[in-house]
């Protein structure tokens, strides 16, 4: 019964059998044979190793990140304006300001040939402070001269009569006659600072919404739209020209998870694969001759997400960047190199850098081809190559057989 049932299944038989006494081999067949394992093996070698590359995804969405923080990375030389001149200041759309920024920043000075003056780096123009409180008498309180005095009402020292001044909304101009300022030799110190220029590098954690970073002349020294000369008279007659021609060696915005090693190495590499790995600004130059002089620089901060395989989730940003001038003397507009100059008497010399945030999300994720497309994509060349090789075979025979019916197939009485 069971031989019955299993018997009438032979018509269902797809691949059916020839006697061994019929096969006939030729050596046209042996070449296609050997022909088709190398196609085989080289096809296969060619998928194993497109099954174990790693492929780079790149989809788009919308940002729905809340309160998160942006940190900018700079790195910025001018050379021809002073440490104790400069000040990096920020401000954004929802009304927060930071003035006069040190945590996270350095500045070096540096010489008339930009080279850096030994053990000079400093956050602010204090020298020998502490040694001259401690010269003085314990029960020594300051005048703040009519400006607003700190907590504890005393301006001992002339940083804290400047900063008592700034408060107020006066311009810190008249440091000889202020006796702190007198007694810690704080005019001769700028004068001596005079023709040095300052690198600022360092970090500034900023809100994630439209605001600006700009580095321009430092907190006391910024009086609506007077010039420099006029804020800091004791410079006026020094015979140095200061203006903000500037290098910038490194301006980025990076996320808070990239300072993890292990996942700032993983973004370095993606990066150096996408060839996005440098920043638009990086290396770039701005040239002056006017003390009266802006540089802007509009940026739009793109988030970006890089997934990998192991399972990281790295944020990061990368910009877009466009840059216009100011000239703030009189004057008409003009454009100098195909860079359009403005003329306006508003503004405040330096370098400012204002940056909108894209609500675009841009997603770069690691994918490998699976195991079960590998082996359909091996299975399908496999069978492919073969089939091809059987009709191609069939033709020979075919045609070598009319060969030999014709009289023309033989060489030696053998079958070619």
């Amino acid at each position: 019964m069971a031989k019955g049932l299993f018997g009438g299944l032979k018509g269902f038989d797809a691949f059916g059998k020839t006697m061994e006494d019929v096969k006939v081999k030729t050596r046209t067949g042996a070449f296609l044979t050997m022909l088709s394992a190398a196609i085989i093996l080289a096809i296969t070698t060619i998928e194993f190793f497109d099954y174990r590359r790693v492929n780079l995804d790149t989809s788009i969405a919308v940002d729905k990140s809340r309160g998160e923080k942006l940190i900018v990375k700079m790195n910025i030389t001018f050379p021809r304006v002073p440490c104790y001149l400069l000040s990096v200041d920020f401000m954004d759309i929802s009304g927060e300001t930071q003035t006069d920024i040190i945590p996270n920043i350095i500045k070096t000075r540096l010489d008339e040939r930009g080279a850096h003056v030994p053990t000079s780096k400093i956050t602010e123009l204090r020298n020998d402070v502490d040694k001259l409180n401690e010269q003085r008498q314990s029960g020594y309180c300051g005048s703040c001269y009519g400006g607003i005095e700190p907590t504890g009402g005393c301006c001992n020292t002339c940083e804290e009569v400047r900063q008592a001044y700034v408060n107020r909304g006066w311009s810190f101009n008249t440091p000889d006659a202020i006796e702190q300022c007198v007694q810690e030799g704080w005019s001769e110190k700028l004068k001596e600072q005079a023709n040095e220029g300052c690198n600022i590098a360092g970090l500034v954690r900023v809100n994630k919404v439209v605001g600006n970073i700009h580095l321009s002349p430092g907190r006391s020294f910024r009086s609506g739209s007077q010039n420099i000369y006029e804020l800091v008279p004791y410079l006026k007659e020094d015979g140095n020209r200061h203006d903000f021609t500037h290098t910038i060696h490194e301006f980025a915005f990076a996320g808070e998870n990239e300072f993890d090693f292990t996942k700032s190495a993983a973004a370095k590499k993606l990066r150096q694969k996408l060839g996005i790995e440098g920043n638009p600004l990086d290396g770039t130059t701005q040239k002056t001759i006017k003390q009266q002089y802006m540089f802007q620089y509009f940026l739009k901060v793109v988030s970006t997400q890089f997934k990998t395989l192991d399972g990281k989730d790295i944020k990061t940003h990368q910009y877009s960047a466009t840059h216009f001038e100011r000239d703030l003397s009189k004057g008409v507009a003009e454009n100098q190199g195909g860079m359009h100059v403005m003329h306006g008497m508003t503004g405040v010399p330096g370098a400012f850098f204002n940056f909108e945030i894209s609500p675009i999300l841009v997603i770069h994720q690691e994918t490998r081809q699976s195991f079960a497309h590998f082996l359909t994509s091996t299975c399908a060349v496999v069978g492919g190559v073969l089939t091809v090789a059987s009709l191609i075979d069939s033709v020979a025979f075919a045609t070598g057989r009319k060969l030999k019916k014709s009289g023309n197939g033989y060489s030696n009485g053998k079958l070619m």
